[in-house]
């Protein structure tokens, strides 16, 4: 209790208060705006947090990421234009229903069942991490091999339809994480004589240029120019929703429960979230023959699932280390920048820190009603700010904060390399995602490996005799040959 006394102290200040209003506000700019996704706004704000305490930096991070995925969901349905990723499964029914005249229905019922969704999730965060960083706590370097082993494999077959091209973006990760100092002896590797590169790839440059530089770059390239689906002001967004709620409230739970379930996935996240409780939601729907005409049972199940996935995207991030999402990734960095680095010991060491994170996230969800309203009310003049003006602003940012992580320039080569990389692998149907993964994940996979074999004396067996880690190894196992397994058995 005294923990959480003191957390409530460090949320509740005049200054971390502001932090979140002001995360909130730029969260929700930046998702209405089509092609800036929730983690370019993510990414951008990390050179904002090298100069805030952990508390107000981890706040920022969680605040706008809420109300940036939320954001999304109004040029999808004035636009056909989501504005995350993880607006794009409902953006046909939200823009079907706005020209059947049902704006308000639309676009109250992404708003009002993303706040519901969300505190789902973080309910779920709340009582899940916590449990889960006791038995973390009997982990040793064998588990945490397998554990992250676990982690790519889910990121190689939730990388959509193509999971050839999924494991050929998490090898690439993989190769950009062993540049570097050479785990354990200490050589140099791939460094090609640059001392720059000593210290390994920087990741938030990396992370910066292959969202937000990507994104600017597909921006740049884009020809057609959307048309508004409505030009009437908007009336009130929350008519009819209670009536919303008493029709669908196993939707609700189904899309809450199934996008925090994925989200605690590595490397999912809510846009694949988003759109398999929307596949779930016409599965099983009373009323499949209006999927696709404007019906709003998909966006209650979608919406809520997007933003519940963001609860459970944190508990494999906190209690393990281990990205639930590209988000959570850039949050892992930022949080070891500020000395909460994540696993189970920071529910030991940092209790406060950690309640600390789940009032924020409660705060997140409760004011998205009242700005996400706001928003909504103004988003025709949001959504008419000329791209011309935008894109070169968000560039700078882009070079300022890739500068700033070590004031050098080297950074903001990665960054622009890293960009150009990103906006081909997406051209060619490649996911950015797994890589960003591989990378996060390389480091540790590498020292959890070497530490094993030094136990064990080169024993590989070993990784087989304790039972937690003898239960994910052969759960690791038996995914890789189930594909094989169900080949042959078709043969």
């Amino acid at each position: 209790m005294d923990a959480v006394v003191t957390a409530f102290g460090l949320v509740f200040q005049p200054y971390v208060l502001l932090v979140i209003l002001l995360s909130a506000v730029y969260g929700l700019f930046v998702g209405a705006i089509p092609g800036l996704t929730a983690t370019m706004a993510t990414a951008l704000l990390v050179p904002v947090t090298f100069f805030m305490p952990p508390v107000p930096a981890v706040a920022a991070i969680v605040t706008a990421t809420a109300m940036a995925i939320f954001s999304g969901d109004i040029p999808s349905a004035l636009l056909r234009m989501p504005g995350t990723p993880a607006s794009a499964a409902y953006t046909d029914e939200a823009y079907l229903l706005t020209k059947k005249g049902q704006a308000e229905t639309a676009l109250g019922a992404g708003l009002v069942f993303s706040v519901l969704g969300g505190i789902f999730g973080v309910l779920v965060l709340i009582v899940a991490a916590p449990a889960l960083a006791e038995i973390a706590l009997k982990f040793s370097s064998f588990e945490y091999f397998w554990l992250v082993m676990l982690g790519f494999t889910c990121a190689i077959f939730i990388a959509g339809s193509d999971p050839l091209k999924g494991m050929v973006s998490l090898l690439l990760g993989l190769l950009i994480s062993v540049v570097g100092l050479e785990n354990p002896a200490g050589a140099p590797r791939y460094t090609f004589g640059n001392a720059d590169l000593m210290g390994g790839i920087p990741l938030i440059p990396l992370m910066i240029g292959m969202f937000a530089v990507s994104e600017i770059l597909r921006y740049a390239v884009r020809v057609v120019k959307p048309e508004m689906a409505t030009e009437r002001p908007f009336g009130n967004v929350f008519k009819g929703m209670g009536a919303l709620l008493r029709k669908y409230p196993l939707q609700l739970f189904r899309g809450s429960a199934l996008g925090t379930a994925v989200g605690a996935l590595p490397g999912a996240g809510a846009d694949i979230a988003a759109w398999m409780s929307y596949a779930a939601s016409k599965r099983f729907s009373k009323e499949p023959q209006k999927f696709g005409t404007g019906h709003v049972e998909g966006i209650v199940e979608s919406g809520a699932a997007n933003n519940a996935a963001l609860g459970g995207a944190w508990i494999p991030a906190l209690v393990f280390g281990i990205p639930g999402d590209s988000i959570t990734a850039i949050a892992i960095g930022v949080l070891y920048l500020k000395d909460m680095n994540p696993g189970p010991t920071l529910f030991v060491n940092n209790p406060q820190n950690i309640y600390a994170v789940f009032i924020v996230f409660i705060l997140a969800q409760a004011l998205m009603l009242p700005l996400g309203w706001g928003v909504i009310k103004v988003a025709k003049q949001v959504l008419r700010i000329p791209a011309a003006l935008l894109m070169p602003l968000i560039l700078l940012f882009c070079i300022v904060g890739s500068f700033a992580i070590n004031n050098s320039l080297f950074g903001v080569a990665v960054m622009l390399i890293a960009g150009i990389a990103g906006f081909f692998m997406e051209r060619w149907g490649f996911p950015v995602a797994p890589t960003i993964l591989g990378v996060v994940l390389g480091t540790m996979l590498e020292e959890q490996f070497f530490s094993s074999l030094i136990k064990a004396d080169g024993n590989f067996m070993v990784f087989f005799e304790r039972p937690i880690a003898g239960t994910l190894g052969v759960l690791c196992l038996l995914i890789w040959l189930w594909p094989l397994a169900r080949m042959l058995r078709r043969r």
